[in-house]
């Protein structure tokens, strides 16, 4: 997911993403931990996936603050 898709989002969806990110990176570390992961950079994306949308939301909570 790019920064422009993210940023895209309403807030109810970051939020959403960042739940469904958050199981998905949980069922990679299993898949990872158990040998039946193929593609080892799926956990690294995911992880950065993750970042991008809370440093979304943390530019809207600055804005907020702001009044921007």
């Amino acid at each position: 997911m790019q920064i422009d898709e993210v940023r895209a989002l309403k807030d109810a969806e970051l939020q959403e993403q960042i739940q469904e990110q958050q199981r998905a990176l949980m069922n990679l570390r299993f898949r990872e931990a158990t040998l039946q992961l193929k593609d080892t950079s799926e956990v690294r994306k995911t992880r950065r996936d993750i970042a991008r949308v809370l440093t979304v939301i943390r530019e809207r909570a600055i804005a907020a603050e702001l009044g921007v």
